[in-house]
């Protein structure tokens, strides 16, 4: 009832908008790149003299009403030159627009469009990175990596050296909702994190929500990182790769009708197994991936879409332990412009992640995985200049699969056993308006319906009091539930449903031309849980869907921002504070057994996160020398409490450092163009160390020593800090030489710390006494790599 009122509402708008724009009309198009007719996401239009303005879509459609007359249209965007365009609006015009990147342009003078704050739009807690910045910076191995370039925003933190994933607001790695080209990526890493799988030279655009998440996303409860591939050069054909001392590229891009269809198709692989081979080393770890787009524009106003990705990772250890995993997604979208104001988007979406296992010496292979399928239908209206509308619907249905167990060897004694195999269908709806109110105020409000089934085929344990998880008052320990029956339900019958109202706003009020301040509210439903009880995602760790004992997760987040750009946009400030509360985060008794527990529910319980803090980004966004400082002061926690008086809840039932709980965490980034030549950049970071459990003492048991440990997370690990310097040398080629190239010579960790991974403890047999033993995976570390592109 209250949606029906809320769409309502927005179908009166739209019949007040209608029956007064009589003298009104349109002017809409698309922007793209000169060079290549890539669409570009995120181009600002103007109105010179007034505060009217739009940006396009993701697809680089823009539409802009606006009464008769005559205007100065200007187009801008970073890294491009600025377009001016006078206009006669005496009627709907279709205006496309061919933008030059300025680095593509010589001796030449250009004004372009600064990589400066924008003060007027609602949106705060987004972060948008260009490929050009990701390109510059400084990573481990020589190797450009997506991921690994957002940890130096504010309120993102990594997982740990060299560990997978990474956290937003204190919020856990499974909290983000990671989408390329729309499909859900459920492992952003190879290598356990040393490299993520975004090809960035396959990569267009990047953004990430930390909050004031747009209703069209759901499904997760801290963030989301919307990632497109580029779409392929329709002009001509051109291909780039780069080589490396570890993994080598090639992207291959092209038209299949010129100005019509495009394909894109790249690849990578990793090699540094076939150097261990060599020495007769018998393991091997290595990765490849591979991504693919073709594009097709049936008549101008359709356009087809086909997008995929496939990766895998391979580990191989003295042939008797394999573990191979990856990602799998496919997305089939159709565009179609109905006018000049609706625009839609249609995809229907695959995603997979497969978990393989060989444990050769043992005779068993372990199977895991979960699959989705997704339609998406998504509308975008510009009813006015001070009015835009965006609603949608989304279905998707999951298949999850917790393990498969079959016998590698005849001898191996071991029977084949499938985990009961797990079901569930999401749909949701959403509406939201952004509007500008005044000159100075602007909202953006929405709202998204969302339900969750979870379904049959499965039997279902039945426990006393309905609890799977019992507590002994006598040991004040938490045990595994006996069952007291089951009950079967069949294919698509309806375990266990949940429906639920996700609101969000977000608001922006101009103190001046270049200074503003926006408060921000959402809330984010998690349907699906990670079962996982490390800090940082590995393979290993199985998704599962809410039901009868696991409840969703429900995060609202408010947050308060001063945004600012002075000295002539050459410096831009963002300063934000947020509150973030999690209800139903699982939590796990002491000692639980997760790994081919067919009765998860037995070792959960679910408690409650809380996460605030303040952020801090401070740019130089023009010059030779760019770059940032992005500091963020922070608190996350978690809570478990006891469901009755008599029980003592986890940790006491107080409130516990997360595992994703860094106080302090400083990151500087910068880049120096000394000349046509010679590209310098540097990267710093320094973060409180993560937290750890840590034994306060200990005892002995028939002659066995067993440490004793204190309450979850009470430790750190030493404070965490590494620097990193990259030089890209440009060699001199004619301007209208067809083969250009770099080398990218960069160290990681410049002067060698030894961060700590993790800390154990043991005792030493020869002195008897207690040693701390430090795991350092990365200290210094060179590399050198080669690129092309012809």
């Amino acid at each position: 009832m209250l949606f029906n009122k809320f769409l309502l509402s927005f179908l009166v708008c739209f019949l007040t908008t209608f029956g007064f724009s009589q003298e009104k009309y349109t002017v809409s198009g698309t922007i793209t790149d000169k060079k290549n007719n890539e669409t570009l996401i995120g181009v600002t239009l103007s109105i010179k003299g007034t505060s009217i303005s739009t940006l396009t879509n993701e697809y680089g459609f823009y539409s802009l009403t606006l009464p008769k007359g005559n205007y100065e249209l200007t187009v801008s965007y970073i890294s491009y030159g600025i377009i001016t365009e006078k206009i006669n609006l005496t009627q709907n015009i279709k205006m496309n627009f061919s933008m030059t990147e300025t680095n593509e342009v010589l001796q030449e003078v250009i004004i372009t469009e600064k990589a400066k704050t924008n003060t007027r739009k609602p949106e705060m807690s987004v972060n948008k990175m260009s490929m050009v910045t990701i390109k510059q910076m400084p990573v481990v191995l020589g190797e450009v990596d997506v991921i690994k370039s957002i940890l130096f925003l504010p309120g993102v933190t990594n997982a740990g050296e060299g560990q997978s994933g990474f956290n937003v607001r204190g919020g856990g790695a499974d909290q983000n909702l990671i989408l390329l080209d729309e499909a859900t990526i459920y492992n952003s890493s190879h290598l356990f994190g040393f490299f993520s799988v975004f090809n960035p030279y396959a990569i267009k655009d990047l953004k990430l929500y930390k909050g004031g998440i747009p209703a069209r996303f759901g499904g997760r409860a801290s963030s989301v990182i919307d990632i497109y591939q580029k779409d392929g050069n329709s002009t001509s054909f051109h291909m780039n790769g780069g080589i490396g001392l570890i993994s080598s590229r090639l992207l291959a891009e092209g038209p299949i009708v010129k100005d019509r269809g495009s394909f894109l198709i790249g690849g990578r692989a990793s090699y540094a197994h076939l150097f261990l081979k060599l020495s007769n080393n018998k393991n091997s770890a290595y990765f490849y991936d591979l991504n693919t787009k073709l594009n097709y524009k049936l008549n101008k106003n359709n356009n087809l879409f086909l997008s995929g990705y496939f990766g895998r990772d391979v580990f191989d250890i003295n042939q008797s332990f394999k573990n191979t995993y990856g990602n799998s997604t496919l997305n089939l979208r159709w565009n179609h412009l109905f006018n000049d104001k609706l625009f839609s988007n249609l995809s229907m979406i695959y995603s997979d992640y497969y978990y393989g296992l060989n444990l050769d010496f043992v005779g068993f292979d372990w199977n895991s995985g979960i699959k989705n399928y997704n339609l998406k239908y998504d509308f975008k209206y510009y009813l006015s200049d001070k009015i835009k509308l965006n609603y949608g619907a989304n279905a998707i249905y999951y298949d999850f699969n917790p393990g498969t167990i079959e016998p590698s060897r005849s001898d191996s004694g071991i029977n084949f056993k499938q985990l009961e195999k797990k079901y569930a269908f999401e749909p949701s709806f959403y509406a939201d308006s952004e509007e500008k109110l005044s000159k100075n105020f602007s909202i953006n409000y929405g709202l998204r319906y969302s339900l969750f089934y979870r379904l049959g085929n499965s039997t279902v344990n039945l426990y006393a009091n309905n609890q799977a998880v019992t507590f002994d008052n006598d040991l004040k320990i938490y045990e595994k539930g006996v069952p007291i029956g089951t009950a079967y339900y069949g294919k698509n019958k309806t375990i266990a449903s949940f429906n639920n109202f996700e609101p969000r706003f977000s608001a922006a009020y101009e103190l001046s031309e270049h200074a503003s301040v926006k408060a921000s509210y959402n809330r984010m439903l998690q349907y699906l849980q990670l079962i996982s009880n490390t800090a940082s995602p590995t393979p290993l760790d199985v998704w599962t869907p809410s039901d009868t004992y696991i409840k969703p997760q429900i995060a609202d987040q408010v947050a308060v921002g001063y945004f600012k750009n002075f000295k002539e946009d050459q410096y831009s400030l963002e300063v934000e504070s947020f509150y973030k509360k999690i209800k139903n985060r699982i939590d796990y008794i002491d000692g639980a057994d997760l790994i081919a527990n067919e009765a998860i529910e037995q070792v959960i319980l679910n408690g409650e996160m809380r996460s605030y803090g303040l952020e801090l980004l401070l740019r130089k966004n023009t010059g030779k020398f760019t770059g940032w400082i992005a500091y963020t002061l922070s608190k996350s926690e978690q809570r478990t409490p006891g469901r009755t008086a008599n029980e003592t809840g986890i940790n006491n039932g107080n409130w516990y450092r997360s595992a994703y709980d860094k106080t302090h965490n400083l990151a500087v980034t910068s880049s120096y163009k000394l000349s046509k030549k010679w590209n310098f950049g540097a990267n710093f970071v320094i973060q409180t160390g993560q937290p750890v459990t840590y034994p306060n003492g200990q005892y002995t048991y028939m002659g066995i020593t067993v440490p004793s440990y204190g309450t979850r997370n009470e430790n750190s690990l030493p404070l965490y800090h590494h620097l990193d310097v990259s030089a890209t040398l440009t060699p001199k080629k004619s301007q209208n030489h067809k083969w250009k190239s770099e080398w990218v010579f960069s160290i990681y960790n410049l002067y060698g710390r030894k961060n700590a991974a993790s800390i154990s403890f043991r005792q030493n047999q020869d002195s008897g006494q207690n040693e701390a033993i430090r795991l350092s995976i990365f200290g210094m570390v060179p590399a050198v790599s080669y690129n092309f592109k012809f």
